[in-house]
């Protein structure tokens, strides 16, 4: 699965702490909230409704424009790929 953020890599690294608490690198990071249209810091949302992470609040607030962009490119990439 690739980074809507980055366009590479994973989305993020989650591992189950010992309490089975979520531990991710990515807490510290600003995601957009799908469902609501606002930006969080960290995990404040549940997963299906965030999309991330992105370094800054500015970052996380042109979610919506960044997905629609990555959306095209691959479209393209799947027609080019099919020829």
């Amino acid at each position: 699965m690739l980074s809507l953020a980055t366009g590479r890599g994973p989305i993020s690294r989650i591992e189950a702490g010992i309490d089975g608490s979520i531990v991710s690198d990515d807490s510290d990071k600003y995601w957009y909230n799908l469902k609501t249209g606002q930006v969080e810091r960290g995990f404040e949302s549940p997963v299906v409704d965030r999309v991330g992470p992105f370094d800054s609040e500015e970052e996380a607030a042109k979610a919506p424009e960044l997905i629609r962009e990555r959306s095209r490119q691959w479209a393209e990439d799947d027609v080019h790929e099919d020829h």
